[in-house]
């Protein structure tokens, strides 16, 4: 088990089933996600099954169970966004990446999440790039951000390999 795991749940001794969720945003925040092995130590030092942690945890959208992209894709389904196309930015990033909201690609380059509401109402539809905001979305411009993402990857690939 990871030691921060450890450590997070040492801080909480005696702790019960009110103490759950505040654990898991304790560990999703160490981690960046919730582990399946940090999902059995909590259930272990809760003393509740494996199945409560995970229908707790997905319950809820803050929870994820895969680590972030390098680039995290943040999309605005608000009313406004939703409105003005964002389902259809949403679906090109989904069809560009090969993977679904809440995944991550298998090479770690990208990960998406949907938002209800990012709160940039008057550039929508929105999506966020590691915080990075892009207004007025369209399903070729996500193309664009996409590949410039990639690009950018690549070149610093190439820095890095310079003596």
């Amino acid at each position: 088990m990871n030691e921060s795991v450890e450590k997070i749940l040492q801080n909480h001794p005696g702790a019960g089933r009110d103490s759950l969720i505040p654990i898991l945003q304790e560990v999703q925040e160490h981690l960046g996600y919730l582990s399946q092995d940090a999902v059995v130590a909590i259930g272990k030092h809760l003393n509740l099954p494996t199945s409560k942690i995970f229908g707790v945890a997905t319950f809820y959208n803050q929870f994820r169970f895969q680590a972030k992209g390098k680039y995290h894709i943040m999309v605005c389904r608000g009313t406004a966004c939703h409105v003005k196309g964002s389902l259809k930015v949403l679906e090109a990033i989904q069809r560009k990446l090969k993977i679904v909201a809440g995944q991550t690609t298998r090479d770690g380059m990208f990960s998406i999440e949907v938002v209800a509401c990012i709160g940039a109402c008057g550039l929508a539809p929105v999506i966020s790039v590691n915080g990075e905001f892009h207004a007025n979305m369209t399903p070729d411009k996500v193309e664009k951000i996409i590949e410039a993402c990639r690009r950018k990857d690549q070149e610093n690939d190439a820095a890095n390999a310079q003596p």
